[in-house]
């Protein structure tokens, strides 16, 4: 099972309670879709036991320092971009600034999954057979609700309020 969230935006207790529904779910792999915000966010993170990978957000400081932070605790930054193989599934992931870029992606067929942030607002869609998944904001900053996703192959996707 994978963990999908995004626009964590420095919130540490809904950080903690995603890391702890991935513990509780036993998920083996977390994507970041961006905007962790800061470095110091690591520390909650360190708590999953699953292997993590994350993009930049629009809003992420210093990157060179979270991308160190991170990767001390076995996150892999991925930059603004990843092209992964996981679970025999080709994944997009990326923080989803703009539309056209997140819907190429998904129209060209070379994804069996788009997992994008930014909008803060959660959502799964289907565009061909290309699922594109937003958990929507960990934070709950803009929409007032704590959002993540779970993806499972047996049961799809499911979006979680933490």
């Amino acid at each position: 099972m994978i963990g999908i969230m995004a626009d964590s935006h420095d919130s540490m207790d809904a950080i903690r309670a995603a890391v702890e529904l991935f513990n509780m779910k036993k998920v083996s792999i977390v994507l970041h879709a961006g905007d962790i915000i800061s470095p110091f966010t690591a520390a909650a993170f360190s708590k999953l036991d699953a292997k993590m990978y994350f993009v930049f957000g629009n809003n992420d400081g210093d990157r060179l320092l979270l991308k160190q932070r991170f990767e001390e605790i076995g996150a892999q930054c991925c930059g603004d971009f990843a092209d992964l193989e996981l679970n025999g599934k080709r994944i997009a992931l990326l923080h989803g600034i703009y539309e056209p870029p997140v819907n190429a992606l998904a129209e060209s067929g070379d994804f069996d999954i788009v997992v994008r942030g930014h909008t803060h607002h959660a959502g799964v869609t289907e565009v061909n057979e290309t699922l594109v998944i937003n958990p929507g904001e960990t934070a709950g900053v803009l929409t007032g609700k704590r959002t993540v996703a779970l993806l499972d192959p047996e049961l799809g996707v499911q979006i979680i309020e933490i």
